[in-house]
């Protein structure tokens, strides 16, 4: 979806969310040619950084930062947001609150912390407010459980950060728990009573804390850009709608974030550290953290690489979305320094290659290829080079719309390449070495809008993977599958299961050089299972190989396809604990490569 029609879209959400006396004080405003003009350029403007920038930072920052997954000498694996919840540390609300006393994170700057955003390639920042401990990280006048009556810092971080973000030049946003609130009493997970014993309701927390300080924070702290609820649960559509009539009010110009519930927000937030493998059309984000807790966890190093940032950025831009990536101050309010080296590194290479990022739009192929990612621009492609060719050629499957030049990009510097047509597909004449350590782009221009056929193709270069959920099923089951490896740290995966008798997935593959494939299966499941693949009206092969609770990749054999064209491949589950067997890919890899 290009940007004009993105703005469309939120043009006419906007409207459909306009009380009926906000629609007819509009009707009003059309006697007033020139007040109509303005708000069209609000309508106009909403939104644009999210559509066009593509790359944003999160933070989750709190009083939970300052305990780092510790207590009591005890270490928690998994979210450190959630720490005091009961499916983690447990820790009582009078407990918790006494933690504000020892707050005071002298260490933080709010200009250093823009220019990471800045340097990273990052284009707005998004901070937790209040996340479901209920504790306000800015100056609330609505309740005193906040950063500065309850701590001995006694400054609002957040109008440092709001002010900091402004002078860089980057946009500004809240994130803010609307459901949960785990130490006001009504809140969503929160004491079911009052200081005074009585009982307490959701609508007392709403009411007496919630939609106040939603108005705070879009009052308060000069223009924002996103208002991100999250984990709405239960919660009423009423209050939902009131939430997002206070940011439209206040903030015309600024999003309402997916999660508000409902089908209420401006736009669709995936789920926690998903990112899609195929196209999704409209406005949507995906959700990320650099390492694998999004608030501060002492123990956790395990940093996202400058080279997957890039990996999970392109994916998402080339999806058709939007990347968040979030990052978690320690307590004392400074960033660890392996979080903002590898995105500092991954920033320089989107300094070079801005115009791969910024303003583009999805991959006519609708999904990643074996070799890397295409994001578009118009009738300009940029080919994003994650694994480089050894053979020298690059290839494009089925991209049916003629190639008015190819060029490769090292920095400014553009070189002319060669590139041809095998069959339906083009290929494109790569030096020996790829010129770029992270990722080298190829700049396509077409000779017209591009025309792909999406059909997924067999690389002649590389193993080329395809995953469950682009198969056709039949007599067996195909769906969504998350779990948690530590508390919070979600996976998932779109998996083949439920096989029996008859039961097969099938893929509809394209074949540009015949000749023998090495099969691989990607699976998980219990004792020793026997595995079926077969090309129809060609080869079947079959192989038993052991099982595993979690997804490894095991061999099947070598698989024929004796000339170039296209094929139906089905997988098969023929013996062993069958019930157990949860295929999440096949992989094909050409012999001798």
């Amino acid at each position: 979806m290009n940007r004009h029609r993105r703005l469309l879209v939120i043009l006419f959400t906007t409207l459909a969310l306009m009380p009926t006396a906000s629609r007819a004080q509009e009707s009003m405003d059309k006697l007033w040619g020139d007040r109509v003009v303005k708000l069209r350029a609000e309508n106009a403007e909403r939104g644009q950084l999210f559509d066009e920038g593509n790359y944003a930072m999160f933070i989750h920052w709190g009083l939970y930062s300052q305990l780092g997954n510790k207590v009591d000498g005890k270490t928690y694996y998994g979210i450190g947001e959630w720490i005091m919840n009961p499916r983690m540390a447990g820790i009582p609300v009078p407990k918790y609150k006494q933690l504000a006393g020892t707050f005071n994170p002298v260490k933080f700057d709010a200009a250093e912390i823009a220019r990471i955003a800045k340097a990273a390639g990052m284009k707005y920042i998004v901070i937790t407010a209040k996340h479901h401990d209920g504790f306000a990280m800015y100056h609330s006048k609505a309740n005193d459980f906040n950063i500065v009556d309850a701590t001995p810092f006694s400054k609002d971080p957040m109008k440092e950060l709001a002010a900091a973000c402004s002078e860089a030049g980057l946009g500004f946003g809240f994130y803010y728990s609307h459901n949960q609130d785990w130490t006001f009493p009504g809140g969503g997970g929160g004491p079911k009573t009052d200081k005074d014993g009585n009982p307490a309701t959701f609508d007392d927390y709403f009411t007496k804390k919630c939609l106040p300080q939603v108005k705070e924070i879009t009052t308060e702290y000069g223009p924002i850009e996103i208002v991100w609820f999250d984990t709405p649960g239960k919660m009423p559509k009423h209050y939902v709608e009131q939430l997002v009539e206070v940011v439209h009010k206040n903030q015309p110009r600024a999003m309402v974030s997916g999660r508000a519930g409902h089908g209420l927000g401006d736009y669709q937030t995936l789920g926690d550290m998903e990112v899609p493998r195929e196209n999704i059309e409209g406005l949507w984000e995906s959700v990320d953290t650099t390492n694998d807790s999004w608030a501060y966890a002492w123990y956790d190093e395990y940093w996202k690489t400058p080279e997957e940032i890039l990996k999970r950025l392109i994916a998402c831009v080339g999806r058709g979305g939007t990347y968040m990536l979030n990052i978690g101050p320690r307590g004392d309010g400074t960033v660890p320094e392996r979080a903002v080296r590898t995105l500092e590194l991954s920033g320089e290479w989107i300094r070079r290659y801005p115009q791969v990022v910024y303003g583009t739009e999805a991959s006519p192929w609708q999904h990643a290829l074996p070799w890397g990612d295409v994001t578009r621009r118009g009738n300009t492609l940029f080919l994003c080079v994650f694994q480089w060719p050894t053979s020298g050629k690059l290839y494009l499957p089925n991209l049916k719309t003629g190639i008015e030049s190819a060029e490769l990009l090292v920095g400014k510097e553009k070189r002319s390449i060669t590139h041809g047509r095998q069959g339906d597909w083009r290929f494109l004449e790569l030096p020996p070495r790829a010129p770029e350590k992270l990722v080298s782009v190829i700049e396509l221009k077409l000779e017209s809008e591009p025309e792909v056929d999406p059909v997924w193709s067999l690389d002649p270069n590389t193993e080329t993977e395809i995953l469950a959920e682009f198969a056709e099923v039949t007599g067996i089951k195909k769906s969504g599958k998350r779990w948690m490896e530590k508390f919070g740290e979600w996976k998932g995966i779109v998996h083949a299961h439920g096989f029996s008798s008859g039961g097969k997935a099938t893929w509809e593959v394209d074949v540009l050089q015949p000749g023998d494939y090495i099969v691989d299966l990607t699976y998980a499941g219990e004792g020793r299972l026997v595995w079926s693949v077969n090309v129809e009206g060609g080869e079947q092969i079959q192989n038993q190989q052991n099982a595993s609770h979690n997804y490894q990749s095991f061999p099947i054999g070598w698989l024929n396809f004796p000339h170039a064209g296209r094929y139906q491949v089905s997988v098969a589950c023929l013996d062993g604990n069958v019930e157990s067997a949860s295929l999440k890919a096949i992989h094909f890899t050409p012999v001798g490569h």
